[in-house]
C-alpha cells in the first residue's frame, strides 16, 4: 500500500521564512521547495510538464509579480493556493479568497493551524 508524500512549494522573497516553512512541513513528512520570486516558480512550472507541486504557499508581497498576479496566472491550473502575509489588508485578503485561495494567514501563523490548513488545501477539504 503505497502513499505519496505530499509535495509543497513555498514562494517567499524571505529567505528566512522560506526556511522556516520548509523545515515545518518536513517535520510533517511533506516534501518541499522554495523560490524566492513568482517570476522563478511560473519558469519552473512551465518549463517542466511534469512538475506538480500538491500545494503552493504564496507571500502576498514580493518584488515583481505578487502573490496575487502568480495566483491569477495559476488560475485553471487546479493547483491549491494558501497565501501567507505579514501585511494582513482586508481587501488583498478579499481579492485572494475570491479569486480562488484556499487561506489567507497572517504572519506570524499558528503551526499547526498552519499545517492543518495545508493538508486541508491538498486533500481539497475547506
Amino acid at each position: 500500500m503505497g502513499t505519496t508524500t505530499p509535495f509543497v512549494v513555498v514562494v517567499d522573497d524571505d529567505e528566512s521564512v522560506c526556511r522556516a516553512i520548509k523545515r515545518l512541513l518536513r517535520s510533517v513528512g511533506f516534501t518541499t521547495e522554495s523560490y524566492s520570486s513568482g517570476e522563478e516558480f511560473l519558469t519552473t512550472l512551465s518549463s517542466m510538464p511534469s512538475y506538480r507541486p500538491d500545494c503552493v504557499i504564496l507571500d502576498i508581497q514580493m518584488p515583481g509579480l505578487n502573490g496575487l498576479e502568480v495566483q491569477r496566472r495559476l488560475a485553471g491550473s487546479g493547483l491549491p493556493v494558501v497565501f501567507i502575509t505579514a501585511h494582513d489588508d482586508i481587501n488583498m485578503r478579499a481579492q485572494a479568497l475570491s479569486a480562488g485561495a484556499v487561506a489567507y494567514l497572517p504572519k506570524p501563523f499558528n503551526d499547526e493551524l498552519f499545517i492543518k490548513t495545508v493538508r486541508a488545501a491538498i486533500q481539497g477539504t475547506p
